[in-house]
Formats: structure tokens, C-alpha cells, sequence
């Protein structure tokens, strides 16, 4: 398998733009650093300054809050010819590395909430640039090939920082410098696009002449099959927000394995995670290679069926006594298969549907998705783990009933979509 993978991407980067391996590049040294924070951070607020679930739900909540400006910020950045691309990620790194920098000193709500505020405006600003750049420097050809290699990256990066928090908490059980860490990766790759990136952008597709960013907005929130696709990626973006905020406080602190009922020590919880991500990383090109030959929206039913069984596996460990870590990891080997479906699909579907001259505004709103689903799985995941135990135990086959919804909704997008044409 590993020789097949390697095969795959040596042959795939021929045919990627060279923005793209440089924006890859970048990513991989960001989510590096921010693989040390992914599932030790709630751990860190609730396990050792005593937060309740809930309060930290909604302190983590409040970086969907800023980043709902972020994202609209970002997206008019992106598009604008005095900004573009290139400015806008500049920008987003410096503010994501001070908010990483401020969570490191947090010792209550008030820090916990600053930091992340500062944290998740810089990510809003973000996403809607690095998509953007991705779908100007990628063809109908190789537009899922380019999203999955930088998706790629992100995981790498994201592995390979999880292993080596994992190795540095359980020798000094010190969380406080993974933030540290987490800000020097946004450094770096301020760095990389400051000195690698061109400019201006020399992409595929030019920069336009600029349009009024109202009229814009209202043409983006007026374009029906892009809002069809919104109302099913709101419900994977919740999903999404569960995996790295929600079921790591759960499987810690309400998993009781074996006849020593104890939960899931850091290590484990770390290699459960690192077997998330790698199998990620090996199935992410196969599996979009795979999917090709299908249309966006199905692939994205794929993926909602995946979550389906990715959760009800969860509900399964949290409620049969025994074999809790064979659950647990079937659980996250379909939850990883469920991104891999999900990631390429949806960004290369907001590809198709965008004008070339609103891309950032779409990838914008597409971004809004991610801010609203943390802002409302966050807070919803910490409220059920303060619960009584039935809620806790069974609050999992919510989310696998909701993706009866998600089906519904693509179905209905595939139907427009081929009858649009």
C-alpha cells in the first residue's frame, strides 16, 4: 500500500501547478505545529485548569465566532486586486501565531476566550485564500488530485505533530509549550509563502477587473444550487468539529476499559488519533482517484454514509463493555475514510459552481460552513458531556439520524445540478 501511495503522488505532482506544491509545502509546516495542539487542547482546559466541558465548549466555540468576520474579511481580501491571495495569507498566519501565543498563557475562561477569538480570526482569513489559490492553479483535470494534495499535506503535517506531542506530554506533561510550538509553525509558513509565493499571484487565472463586494455577496447568496450545497456541508462541518474537539474528551473521560474501568490514557488516545491521520494521508489519493468517476455530490453521499458508520461505531465503544479500543479504532478508520470523501469533493464542488472573478467570496461563504458548524458542534458536544450518562452514552445516533438529512439534501443538489445543465 505504501509503495502504491508514493507511486501515485510522484506521478501526481508533475501535473500540479507549482503554487499549489508551494502552498502544500507551507500547509504541511503549519498543521505540523497545529498537530500539537488537535486533541490535547480540551484536554489540557478541562483535565488540568479545571473548566467545565461545557465552559470549554464554548470557549473554543468563540473562534467560529471570530472567524465568521474572518471568513467574510478574508473572502473580500482574497478577491481584492489591492490584496489578493498571497497579502490575505500573509495576514492570517501573523494573527493565528499571536493567538496561539495567548492561549499558551491561559489560565482561565477570560484568556481562553481571547486567544481563541485572536485565533479564530486569523484562521477565518485563512481558508478562503488558500482555496482560492488552489482552485486558480488547478484544471477540471486535476482539481480534486490538486484539493487532495494540499488536504495531503495538511494531515501529514498534522500526523507527524500528533506523534510528537504525544511523546512530549507523556515526558514532561507540559501542554503550555504545544502552542508555543503551534505559533513557530505559523511563523514558518509565513516565511515560505513570504519568500516561495509569487507576486503578484501567478496563477491560471488572473486577477479580474474588482467588483462591487456587495453586489458580489448578494450574487453568491442568490446562486440556488450553492445554497442547496451549504445546507448539506453545515451538517459536515458539525460532524467534522466532533472529531478533534469532542471525542477525545470523551473517549478520556467516559470510556471505561476493560475490568480496570479505566479510560483511555493520553498515549493511547494519541495513537487512536495518529491511526486517523495516517490512514488519511495513504487513502487520500486513492480514495479521490476512486470517487472521480463519480459526480461531487455523490461522492459527498459516500462520505455521509461513512460518518454514519464512523459515529455509530462511537456509540458502540461508549456502551458495550468490552473490546473498547477495537470499537474506537473502527470507529476512526471510517470517520478518516469520511474526510477523505468529504474534503476534495466539496472544495472542487465550490470550485465548478464559483465565477472566476468571485472564487474567494465562495470559498468565503463555503468557510462560514466550518465557522458555524464548531460554533454550534463545540458547544453541543461539551453540553452533551455534561449530561447524565444516557445523554452522554447515546448522544452519538443524533448525528447518525442527521445524515438522513445530509443524503436527502445531495440528493436533491444531484438532481438540479444535472437537470441545470
Amino acid at each position: 500500500m505504501k509503495t502504491a501511495f508514493l507511486s501515485q503522488l510522484s506521478c501526481l505532482l508533475p501535473s500540479i501547478h507549482p503554487q499549489v506544491r508551494v502552498l502544500a509545502i507551507a500547509r504541511f509546516l503549519s498543521e505540523l505545529g497545529t498537530g500539537f495542539t488537535l486533541i490535547y487542547a480540551p484536554i489540557f482546559f478541562v483535565n488540568q485548569l479545571g473548566l467545565s466541558t461545557t465552559i470549554v465548549g464554548f470557549g473554543l466555540a468563540s473562534s467560529s465566532f471570530s472567524g465568521f468576520f474572518g471568513r467574510i474579511l478574508g473572502g473580500a481580501l482574497t478577491d481584492s486586486p489591492r490584496w489578493g491571495r498571497r497579502r490575505t495569507l500573509l495576514l492570517a498566519t501573523a494573527i493565528s501565531a499571536v493567538g496561539s501565543l495567548v492561549l499558551a498563557t491561559t489560565t482561565n475562561f477570560a484568556t481562553l476566550v481571547i486567544g481563541n477569538l485572536v485565533y479564530g480570526l486569523g484562521i477565518g482569513l485563512y481558508w478562503p485564500a488558500t482555496e482560492a489559490v488552489v482552485a486558480d492553479s488547478s484544471d477540471i483535470d486535476n482539481r480534486r488530485e490538486a484539493f487532495a494534495l494540499t488536504r495531503l499535506a495538511d494531515h501529514l503535517g498534522l500526523a507527524i505533530g500528533l506523534v510528537l506531542a504525544g511523546v512530549l506530554v507523556t515526558i514532561f506533561m507540559s501542554y503550555r509549550w504545544l502552542f508555543v510550538v503551534d505559533a513557530f509553525s505559523f511563523v514558518v509558513f509565513f516565511g515560505v509563502v513570504y519568500v516561495a509565493m509569487k507576486k503578484p499571484d501567478q496563477l491560471l487565472v488572473q486577477p479580474t477587473q474588482q467588483t462591487q463586494n456587495f453586489t458580489a455577496w448578494i450574487s453568491a447568496l442568490s446562486d440556488r444550487r450553492f445554497l442547496i450545497y451549504i445546507a448539506a456541508n453545515i451538517l459536515f462541518t458539525i460532524y467534522i468539529s466532533q472529531i478533534h474537539t469532542i471525542i477525545p474528551l470523551y473517549l478520556k473521560n467516559f470510556i471505561s476499559v476493560g475490568e480496570t474501568a479505566q479510560s483511555f490514557s493520553e498515549s493511547t488516545i494519541s495513537r487512536l488519533f495518529s491511526w486517523h491521520l495516517v490512514l488519511v494521508i495513504i487513502c487520500q489519493l486513492p480514495l479521490t482517484n476512486l470517487l472521480k468517476r463519480y459526480s461531487h455530490s455523490q461522492a459527498l453521499t459516500v462520505s455521509a454514509i461513512l460518518w454514519a458508520i464512523g459515529f455509530s461505531l462511537i456509540w458502540v465503544t461508549g456502551n458495550f463493555p468490552s473490546y473498547q479500543l477495537i470499537w474506537a479504532t473502527l470507529a476512526l478508520t471510517a470517520l478518516a475514510m469520511a474526510s477523505v470523501a468529504y474534503n476534495p469533493s466539496a472544495a472542487s464542488l465550490v470550485t465548478d459552481l464559483a465565477p472566476e472573478s468571485h472564487r474567494g467570496i465562495y470559498f468565503a461563504i463555503n468557510s462560514l460552513c466550518w465557522a458555524l458548524g464548531g460554533f454550534i458542534g463545540s458547544p453541543l458536544g461539551g453540553w452533551a458531556l455534561d449530561q447524565s450518562p444516557l445523554i452522554t452514552h447515546h448522544f452519538w445516533l443524533g448525528f447518525v439520524l442527521s445524515v438522513a438529512i445530509a443524503i436527502t439534501i445531495l440528493q436533491y443538489l444531484n438532481w438540479v445540478l444535472v437537470n441545470s445543465q
